[in-house]
């Protein structure tokens, strides 16, 4: 058991962490070497992502302002890290000392980061949607965490130059490059208009409770200030707009859910990095809900993970159904290609 998560962490610091988070990678490697932390990860709840889930823990302690040598070689804690050591031994000591707690974390939380910036490749997917049907669109979000991806109509946006498309009296401005294809930026001026958004997950991050808050931002990788301060500028805007969020199984859930959409809108079902936690049934059911949804009305369908981690966008207009590939996305949504013609 001890020696699949050792692969795993090995996995995250390769496919994850090279080239994102020199400190997440450097613990990866030597955690996955250290009999005492993998058997502590053993209490991370099933399908959950470990590495994630122990790296929370640990960063969710200190952010609360438990006093270790190891915050020293946290950029999210401290201004500027001067520490040039190994952290290993630190963290090694902090996961010790605070075992217990590490413990009850790692049995009762979930990891669920709601990743804002994945909404700058969202935006010109919507707009291409809106070119397309020429109707207000009905939002769906399938796990949706705290829900502020269902926002992207508040955001503006930055592609690599100076321009700024979207809200452009928005708090929240991200930034991305498309790294394969061409934006469409004649479809980006105007903002689709949305009818009504609504988000569905099995556990909803209500961040209007700060110890929830904290959580999710102790998910954040201690480098990634830029994540950071996207996430708390987010979270000021949700408190002002909060969307409609209910706890429960999205696909489940979705038959009952779409009669009450109006009507005159395009239903446009979205999820991001979501299905990759879904069983095979599951994503097959969804599917096929979808064709039963476009059998009465338009419907898109914007996801990835279910195939392959290619952002795609299936649509059902007038009972036709067509898929289009958008291509691949960085998970934390610094780049993405655009191949949508």
């Amino acid at each position: 058991m001890t020696q699949r998560i050792a692969e795993r962490f090995k996995n995250f610091a390769t496919l994850e962490c090279h080239g994102s988070s020199d400190l997440y990678e450097n613990l990866s490697n030597q955690i996955a070497a250290d009999d005492e932390l993998l058997d502590l990860s053993m209490y991370a709840r099933e399908g959950q992502p470990i590495p994630n889930l122990l790296f929370g823990a640990v960063h969710y302690l200190l952010l609360q302002g438990e006093e270790h040598e190891l915050k020293e070689f946290y950029p999210s804690i401290i201004d500027q890290v001067s520490r040039e050591d190994n952290p290993f031994p630190f963290f090694k000591d902090f996961c010790m000392k605070n075992q217990n707690e590490i413990r009850a974390i790692l049995e009762n939380k979930l990891v669920q980061t709601n990743e804002v910036r994945r909404c700058a490749y969202l935006y010109p997917v919507f707009c291409y949607i809106y070119n397309q049907i020429k109707r207000p669109l009905s939002l769906i979000e399938i796990g949706t965490s705290a829900g502020l991806q269902l926002l992207w109509d508040y955001y503006s946006y930055s592609y690599g130059d100076e321009q700024v498309f979207g809200n452009q009296n928005s708090t929240v401005h991200l930034t991305s490059m498309v790294r394969n294809g061409e934006i469409p930026y004649e479809l980006l001026p105007s903002i689709p208009p949305v009818s009504d958004r609504l988000g569905i997950d099995l556990n909803i991050t209500n961040l209007t409770d700060e110890d929830e808050y904290l959580w999710l931002k102790a998910l954040i990788w201690p480098e990634h200030k830029e994540r950071i301060k996207n996430l708390e500028n987010a979270v000021k805007q949700l408190r002002v707009n909060p969307p409609n969020l209910i706890e429960g199984n999205g696909v489940a859930l979705l038959p009952e859910i779409i009669k009450d959409v109006p009507v005159h809108t395009a239903v446009c079902i979205f999820h991001t990095h979501v299905a990759n936690q879904m069983p095979e049934a599951a994503k097959s059911e969804l599917m096929d809900q979808v064709t039963e949804i476009g059998r009465n009305r338009d419907v898109f369908h914007i996801y990835n993970n279910i195939y392959d981690r290619k952002l795609r966008v299936d649509s059902i207009i007038d009972g036709k159904p067509e898929t289009k590939i958008i291509g691949d996305t960085d998970g934390h949504g610094r780049w993405f290609d655009w191949h949508l013609t």
